[in-house]
C-alpha cells in the first residue's frame, strides 16, 4: 500500500509549545470532522529532505487536529505507461486526493524546477474522473527544499500547478535553504527559523481549510459547467448565494 506510516507522531522537540494554538481554527467554522489532509513528496532518496519536510509537517497538523495521509510515490509508472493508468499507486492516488480536503505538496528544487517525482504525482490527478474531481475546491499548502541557497523556484511552480488544479492555495509557503543542515540524524528538523516557518504555514493550512469546508459545494459550482451538463444550481446552492448576498 503506497502510504507512509508516520514514525514518533506525537513528538515534536522543535516545538515550543507556549506559543502554539492546539486548536489555529477554532471559531472560524466545524472542527468535526477532523479535516483530512493528503502530503506529497518529490523525491525517492532514502534520506529525502523533502519527505521529511512532509513528515514534520503530518506531526505538526495532526497537533492541530487534523487527520493526515502521506503518499509514498516510489511505485507510482510514468503517465500513459499502463493503459487506461490502471495501476494500484495511481487508483491510490486518486483515491486519497478525493478523501482530502487539503492538500500539502512539497518539492526539491532540482535544477532550478520541481523535480520529475513531485510532477508526476500531480499529473496522475485528473481534473475530472467519473464526474468527480479529485484536487477542485481543496486547500494547498506549498513547500520546497534546496541543498543550497534559498529559492522559491519550486514554490512558485507549485503554485502554478495549484491554480491548474483548481485549488485554493494559502498565501503563506516554507522554503527550507541548505536542507541537509536542518536535520538531526534521526531525520527530525531542529529548531530554527525554517522550521518555524513551516509551523506558521501548517496552521494557516488547518484555517483556510476549515473556514471553506462548510462553502465547498458553492466555491465549485460552475456555470459553464451546468450548462454542458443542462442543470440549474441545486437548491443548496442557491439559497446559499441569496443568504450571502442579502
Amino acid at each position: 500500500m503506497p502510504l507512509r506510516t508516520l514514525s514518533d507522531p506525537t513528538h515534536l522537540p522543535a516545538l515550543d509549545r507556549r506559543y502554539v494554538h492546539d486548536r489555529p481554527a477554532l471559531g472560524l467554522g466545524p472542527n468535526d470532522p477532523p479535516p483530512r489532509i493528503l502530503l506529497l513528496y518529490g523525491s525517492l532518496r532514502e534520506r529525502s529532505y523533502s519527505r521529511l519536510c512532509v513528515e514534520e509537517a503530518a506531526r505538526l497538523l495532526e497537533f492541530f487536529g487534523c487527520e493526515t495521509r502521506i503518499f509514498d510515490p516510489s511505485t507510482l509508472p510514468l503517465p500513459d505507461q499502463i493503459a487506461n493508468d490502471d495501476h494500484p499507486a495511481v487508483d491510490e492516488l486518486r483515491t486519497l486526493s478525493m478523501w482530502s480536503e487539503g492538500h500539502v505538496w512539497c518539492s526539491p528544487e532540482r535544477h532550478g524546477q520541481i523535480t520529475g517525482i513531485m510532477k508526476l504525482q500531480v499529473d496522475h490527478l485528473p481534473l475530472a474522473i467519473g464526474g468527480m474531481r479529485p484536487t477542485q475546491g481543496r486547500t494547498l499548502a506549498v513547500m520546497q527544499v534546496s541543498a543550497g541557497s534559498q529559492s522559491f523556484n519550486s514554490v512558485n511552480t507549485l503554485r502554478v500547478l495549484g491554480r491548474w488544479m483548481r485549488m485554493v492555495t494559502i498565501p503563506n509557503q516554507s522554503s527550507v535553504a541548505k536542507a541537509f543542515t536542518e536535520f538531526d540524524d534521526d531525520g527530525r528538523m531542529k529548531p530554527s527559523s525554517y522550521y518555524d516557518r513551516i509551523v506558521d504555514v501548517m496552521e494557516e493550512l488547518v484555517r483556510f481549510t476549515v473556514l471553506l469546508r462548510s462553502h465547498s459545494a458553492q466555491l465549485v459550482d460552475r456555470y459553464s459547467e451546468r450548462k454542458e451538463a443542462g442543470g440549474a444550481p441545486d437548491g443548496a446552492t442557491a439559497m446559499a448565494i441569496a443568504a450571502a448576498t442579502t
